[in-house]
């Protein structure tokens, strides 16, 4: 369990690509203190266990499913990542709560100034807008981050001066890729609202017409 507020940012040192999994070893000062074999640590957003540790280097084992569904199918020696440790109990929640299971992969599609801050749009497959709402709670590459506004295909969020300082958001450019992960209240009240309708027999179009969702919904069901 992690809380999206990134403790630093770390370089690649290592991308060994196997058959069946991806050696990962990443350069991190903070992240590696008392951190242990077998330990969790978020990797922009992954959830990845250390498997090996030498000073500051912390080194992964990542699976096939892992590099699937994440940038870090993309990732190259020398890319910056966000690191962060796992919530100790009792420790403060200054995010929200963020597993580390990526849900998908989105495009950075602008980002532009406005004022201090920096305006990033992402775009985003159907199976993620569908659980992205303004002023919820998203995950980008691991940063509790507010959704600002949605449309069809894309989301924004505003980064403050400070979060675009200390995370590897101040190395991205347009077009590159962002791991997603949805708030996870949204994912239980999707699952659990599509199986009751199932379950009942109601159909998208009975419940538009009962207005509990917007014709458009109903057409993209």
């Amino acid at each position: 369990m992690f809380t999206g507020i990134i403790e630093e940012v770390g370089k690649i040192s290592e991308m060994r690509r196997g058959s069946g999994s991806t050696r990962l070893a990443v350069q991190g000062s903070l992240v590696s203190q008392g951190t242990e074999v077998g330990q969790s640590i978020s990797v922009s957003g992954a959830c990845l266990t250390v498997t090996a540790k030498l000073g500051m280097r912390l080194a992964f084992d990542v699976v096939s499913e892992t590099l699937n569904r994440s940038s870090l199918r993309t990732a190259r020696i020398g890319d910056f990542v966000n690191l962060e440790r796992a919530l100790p109990v009792g420790g403060r929640i200054g995010g929200h709560f963020v597993l580390g299971h990526v849900d998908g992969v989105g495009e950075i599609a602008s980002i532009t100034d406005k004022g201090d801050a920096r305006v990033v749009r992402i775009t985003a497959p159907p199976e993620i807008m569908r659980l992205v709402v303004p002023k919820g709670s998203i995950a980008l590459d691991g940063v509790s981050l507010t959704v600002v506004d949605v449309e069809s295909d894309l989301f924004s969020v505003w980064l403050i001066p400070h979060t675009y300082r200390t995370t590897a958001f101040r190395d991205r450019r347009d077009g590159d890729l962002v791991n997603i992960e949805v708030d996870i209240l949204g994912k239980y009240v999707d699952r659990l609202l599509g199986v009751h309708i199932e379950d009942s027999g109601l159909t998208a179009a009975r419940l538009a017409e009962a207005g509990f969702i917007t014709n458009e919904s109903a057409a993209n069901p």
